[in-house]
C-alpha cells in the first residue's frame, strides 16, 4: 500500500526538469523572435534561426509537457498524455478556424461598421440587388462549367491515353499535367498575355488577337468588352476566365481518373467485348460505374476550388466588366468598400454552399473505408 501511495504522488524531480526545460525553450524562442525582428540581421541567418527555433522549440515544448505528464499520478497519465499532443492542434484550430468562423457569422448581422444590428438585411441585399444577382449568376456559371468540362476532358484523355504505349502516355500526361505546377496567379498572368488587346493598327502582342488578325479579322478586347453580344451572349468574357480554370484542373482530373481507369479489371472489359458490346457501351456500362466514386470525388474537389476562386478573377479583371464571383466580391465588399457586414454575409453564404458537399464527401469516404 505504501509503495502504491508513493507511485500515486506527483514526482517532484521530473516536474522541476520539465519546468526548467520549458523556461529555457521560452527564453530561446523570445530571443529568436527579437533577433528575427532586427532589420539589420542577414536574411539567410534569419531563415536558419527560424528553422532551428521552429523545429527545436516545438520539440522542447512537447518534451517539457511530456515531463510534466510523467510527474502525474499513474492513473492520470494515460488520460492526459493524448491531450498534450492533440491539444495544441485543437487550440490552433479553434483560434484560427472556429473563432473566425463564429466571428464572421456574428458580423454578418451588423452594418458596415459592425456596430448597428441589421438582422438579415445583408443577406436580403445579396439576393435582391441586381449587381449581387449578377455575381451569383457568374458563380453558378463557374460551378456548372468548370467541374463538368474538367472531369469530362480529364476522363476522355485518361481513357484514350490508356490505349497508347507507356512511354508516349507518360510524356503526354506530363505535358497535360504541367499547368498544375503553376499557381493561379501565374496562370492568370500567362493568359492575360494570351488575351491582351491592342486596337487595330497596332502590333498585336496577345496570342489570340495575333491569330485573329493574321486570319484577317479585327482584334477583340476579350475581357474588357463583350464580344459577340449581337448573338445574345452577354457573359462571353466570363467564359474566357472559366477556360483558364478548366485548363488548370483538367490535368488533375486526368491523373486521378487515369489511375481509376487502370483499376478496372481487364478481364471484365474483354468479356464485354466478346459478348458483342461496343467500345461506347463498354465505357458507359462498365468503366463509368466502376469509377463513379472517383469521378464524384474529383468533381467535388474541383467544385471546392471553383467556389473559392479569387486569383483568376482578381488578376484578369479585378471583378470588372461583369466578371465578379462570390469570393472576389467578398474581398471587394470587405477591403475595398469597407462594408464588413456584407463581406461577412458573402463569406457565410460561401460557407453554407460548401458545407453540404463537404459533408457528402466525408460520408462517402467513411462508407468506403468501412
Amino acid at each position: 500500500m505504501a509503495e502504491r501511495a508513493r507511485s500515486e504522488r506527483v514526482s517532484v524531480l521530473p516536474l522541476v526538469r520539465a519546468a526548467g526545460l520549458f523556461a529555457g525553450v521560452a527564453v530561446l524562442i523570445l530571443a529568436a523572435f527579437l533577433f528575427m525582428r532586427d532589420s539589420r540581421a542577414p536574411k539567410a541567418l534569419i531563415a536558419v534561426v527560424a528553422l532551428i527555433v521552429g523545429i527545436g522549440g516545438v520539440w522542447g515544448l512537447f518534451s517539457a509537457g511530456n515531463g510534466v505528464v510523467d510527474a502525474l499520478p499513474r492513473r492520470l497519465r494515460d488520460a492526459v498524455r493524448p491531450w498534450l499532443f492533440v491539444g495544441p492542434a485543437i487550440l490552433i484550430a479553434c483560434i484560427y478556424i472556429v473563432f473566425p468562423a463564429v466571428r464572421t457569422i456574428w458580423i454578418s448581422f451588423f452594418d458596415r461598421t459592425s456596430r448597428l444590428f441589421v438582422g438579415f438585411a445583408n443577406y436580403a441585399f445579396i439576393v435582391t440587388d441586381p449587381e449581387m444577382l449578377l455575381v451569383l449568376r457568374n458563380t453558378l456559371l463557374w460551378v456548372l462549367l468548370v467541374p463538368f468540362f474538367a472531369v469530362v476532358l480529364g476522363l476522355l484523355i485518361a481513357v484514350l491515353l490508356d490505349r497508347l504505349g507507356r512511354v508516349v502516355e507518360r510524356i503526354i500526361k506530363a505535358l497535360i499535367f504541367l499547368p498544375m505546377a503553376i499557381s493561379f496567379v501565374g496562370a492568370s498572368v500567362i493568359w492575360r498575355f494570351v488575351y491582351y488587346f491592342q486596337p487595330a493598327g497596332y502590333e498585336q502582342v496577345g496570342l489570340l488577337n495575333a491569330i485573329v488578325t493574321a486570319l484577317g479579322g479585327e482584334p477583340q478586347a476579350w475581357l474588357t468588352q463583350i464580344p459577340w453580344n449581337a448573338i445574345g451572349v452577354p457573359w462571353m468574357n466570363n467564359l474566357f476566365l472559366i477556360f483558364i480554370m478548366i485548363w488548370l484542373q483538367t490535368g488533375f482530373a486526368m491523373v486521378i481518373l487515369s489511375a481509376a481507369v487502370k483499376g478496372v479489371p481487364k478481364e471484365l472489359l474483354e468479356a464485354a467485348r466478346i459478348d458483342g458490346a461496343g467500345e461506347i457501351r463498354v465505357f458507359f456500362r462498365i468503366t463509368i460505374p466502376r469509377i463513379s466514386a472517383t469521378v464524384l470525388t474529383v468533381s467535388t474537389t474541383i467544385l471546392f476550388l471553383v467556389l473559392k476562386v479569387f486569383d483568376v478573377v482578381f488578376v484578369m479583371t479585378s471583378g470588372n466588366f461583369d466578371t465578379d464571383v462570390v469570393a472576389s466580391r467578398m474581398y471587394a465588399e470587405a477591403f475595398r468598400f469597407f462594408d464588413f457586414g456584407r463581406g461577412s454575409a458573402l463569406a457565410v453564404l460561401l460557407f453554407i454552399i460548401v458545407v453540404p458537399f463537404m459533408m457528402r464527401t466525408v460520408r462517402r469516404m467513411r462508407k468506403e473505408s468501412a
